[in-house]
């Protein structure tokens, strides 16, 4: 029986603040299917928000992204989706789209979940560009975020375009922020954080079911075993943590990684965000 794809989902949020975690979870329950990260957007729109190009014809960059992306979830043949030549965002969205409906109706699942962190940052043109996608935001407690960055860039700076030092690491972290906050009013968007995922995730899950318009087992998730492969790529070691039981044991990291000047300078930029409002413009429309 074929199985029409409904909304497609985006998981957003800073690198590094439980991206990885919720989609693991979210893609073991039986009517969800989702993939490694695409970075897609990153490489059809520039820093500044246009459509990359090259002498008036969308640029090669998305192409040879979306490419790359195929050969990594061993889907070459897909790229029968993708337009010879190229003039707009659209079309190179309507494959991608295309692309992640037939393999999600092909597996017989009803929704996909596209994780792609920094997605987050892109989400005005996702809009635009695909009719009825959903967003959930995951955020992380500043602090352990930062320092959850600085440690992967520091181990895996061929992978993270070089080590990044403190200043980027928290600039980066309040943008993806400043992105969440600007869309959480809309009815589409729902946000969870991950110290709640952590702490309570099973009425965390039943949240984002209501949400998704699904029932969730959070016990029957967990059990579920195979999907990490599914998701996380051989060059991403810093996920595979993801496998283990869901524990707070990496919430001294920050104390760990840095010294006390270091650790005032980090809290001092940090301020400026204030994540109990932030959290107070979660959708209230989601009910249990």
């Amino acid at each position: 029986m074929e199985t029409q794809t409904k909304s497609p989902i985006f998981l957003v949020g800073c690198p590094r603040s439980g991206t990885t975690l919720l989609q693991s979870l979210l893609a073991a329950h039986p009517d969800i299917t989702s993939f490694p990260e695409s970075h897609f957007f990153r490489h059809l729109i520039d820093n500044r928000g246009r459509v990359r190009r090259r002498l008036g014809i969308a640029s090669k960059f998305a192409r040879n992204r979306f490419e790359e992306f195929l050969s990594e979830i061993k889907h070459k043949e897909m790229q029968k989706y993708l337009p010879k030549y190229a003039l707009f965002m659209s079309q190179y969205t309507k494959a991608f789209i295309k692309v992640l409906d037939t393999l999600s109706e092909k597996q017989e699942k009803s929704f996909w979940i596209e994780k792609t962190p920094d997605h987050v940052l892109y989400i005005d043109y996702i809009e635009k560009l695909i009719e009825k996608a959903k967003f959930i935001h995951i955020i992380r407690n500043g602090s352990d975020a930062v320092a959850s960055l600085y440690e992967v860039t520091h181990k895996h700076p061929e992978i993270w375009h070089g080590e990044w030092d403190i200043d980027k690491c928290i600039s980066h972290w309040i943008k993806c922020i400043n992105h969440t906050h600007k869309h959480l009013h809309k009815s589409n968007h729902i946000l969870v954080t991950y110290e709640q995922l952590i702490a309570e995730p099973e009425s965390t899950l039943n949240r984002l079911g209501v949400f998704l318009g699904i029932k969730i087992d959070y016990q029957m998730l967990k059990s579920q075993k195979g999907i990490v492969e599914q998701i996380v790529l051989k060059n991403e070691p810093w996920k595979a943590s993801v496998n283990q039981p869901i524990s707070s044991k990496n919430s001294n990291k920050f104390n760990k990684i840095f010294n006390e000047n270091q650790k005032s300078y980090i809290m001092e930029k940090l301020s400026v965000i204030n994540l109990e409002r932030l959290e107070s413009l979660t959708i209230e429309n989601v009910q249990l």
